[in-house]
């Protein structure tokens, strides 16, 4: 799938992007040196075609204004315009719900959009080869409203437009569209599924976004996956992708009936590596030094370290012994440290039926793929679960669960 992201400094520079690739060096961008008042323009390096008539863009930050447009145009379009301003071109605009259709002046059409909303764009496919293309266009999975334009020689190109400040999407060229209801649905809503607890946090894919008040410590958002952390699914991820006014965002482990409103790490039954400070809480609202600081684009990892004869209700029927072997972890090489393999292991004859409830395992904590510390902490009834707290405006964090394959 070619999803990937666009922030609108990246594409004031006004060059016309045709490689994947080049667009994905955006996420490595660090400020902006341009002129707020001018449009950058996306244009995709391939038309929509009958077999791939529908793309999708997901709203990551609105920035000042979000001016952003989604839409169609032809191949050589200017790209200091916002797609519908030309002849030829049609998008619908987020920040006034307007349709565009070749020339400045907009037509009410549909809702406005905030971040975590996704917009979709695409042609019915029966019209490709009539001159004319039925151009529709959809909100969070749901058919807005469609205009027919006549179809460019050359054919339509996916296209975004920003025009303020700190603007960011999501573009995901092989999106689909015209599934069954019941389909679509579970598409839309996979994710959200994932998730056992939400509380003040919006969920758009496997982004996480705050979405409380962001007044006073009472005020965390929190999200707990819907399983516990096994021996078969023992680690997950969070890159943070806007650390928002003060990067209050907390990653770690906590027992089931946690807390809505409490950051992990600061009651019982939860340990938590916290992005602002760098430190460590468990079971207290007073933490230790334990790592960096994190920042926008740092992914922070949590695991256990399983003892190699920890058995849960939930592994029964799982394989006893899996390697501790080397696995494929995103873009770099990391240890898979399932089980923790203890070398000065004490007399093997002490009592092993000991039930591992309240008993100690090793939390361990990452950072951009590097182990910077571990944590003993005794396993709640039930079990550990991945919880993520955050607690000021405008953070919002990628998330995934099932990081390591192999």
């Amino acid at each position: 799938m070619e999803d990937f992201n666009l922030h609108y400094r990246f594409l004031n520079w006004r060059r016309r992007i045709r490689e994947i690739r080049e667009v994905r060096a955006v996420r490595h961008q660090e400020s902006y040196h341009g002129n707020s008042d001018e449009v950058g323009c996306y244009v995709a390096p391939r038309p929509l075609t009958k077999e791939n008539n529908y793309f999708e863009v997901c709203i990551m930050d609105t920035g000042v204004r979000g001016t952003i447009a989604v839409g169609l145009v032809p191949q050589y379009y200017k790209l200091d315009h916002q797609p519908g301003w030309l002849p030829h071109s049609v998008a619908y605009h987020a920040d006034d719900g307007k349709l565009f259709n070749g020339n400045g002046v907009g037509q009410q059409f549909g809702p406005k959009c905030f971040a975590g909303d996704r917009i979709g764009c695409g042609v019915q496919t029966e019209f490709f080869d009539r001159g004319m293309a039925t151009v529709f266009f959809t909100r969070n999975g749901k058919e807005v409203g469609s205009v027919v334009m006549a179809m460019s020689p050359d054919g339509l190109f996916p296209a975004v437009g920003m025009h303020s400040l700190g603007e960011e999407v999501r573009i995901d060229l092989q999106a689909e569209w015209g599934l069954d209801e019941d389909d679509s649905a579970m598409m839309v809503d996979s994710h959200e599924d994932e998730w056992g607890r939400l509380h003040d946090v919006k969920v758009c894919g496997t982004l996480l976004e705050y979405i409380g008040k962001g007044k006073s410590i009472m005020d965390v958002g929190l999200a707990q996956a819907r399983h516990s952390l096994s021996t078969r699914s023992h680690y997950f991820e969070v890159e943070i992708v806007d650390p928002g006014e003060k990067c209050y965002i907390a990653l770690g482990l906590a027992r089931k009936d946690y807390p809505k409103n409490r950051h992990p790490g600061w009651s019982r039954g939860s340990v938590a590596y916290h992005a602002d400070d760098g430190k460590l809480f468990q079971g207290s609202g007073v933490g230790d030094p334990f790592g960096p600081r994190c920042y926008k684009g740092d992914i922070m990892g949590c695991g256990i370290m399983f003892p190699r004869d920890y058995i849960l209700d939930s592994d029964a029927d799982s394989d006893e012994c899996l390697d501790a072997a080397e696995v494929n972890y995103k873009q770099r090489r990391v240890r898979n440290i399932m089980y923790f393999n203890d070398e000065d292991e004490e007399d093997e004859g002490e009592d092993m039926e000991q039930e591992y409830d309240g008993k100690k395992v090793t939390v361990f904590f990452t950072r951009n793929g590097k182990i910077i510390g571990r944590k003993e902490a005794p396993v709640p009834s039930g079990g550990f679960y991945p919880t993520i707290g955050m607690l000021s405006n405008g953070e919002k964090v990628q998330v995934d669960l099932h990081p390591l394959s192999g």
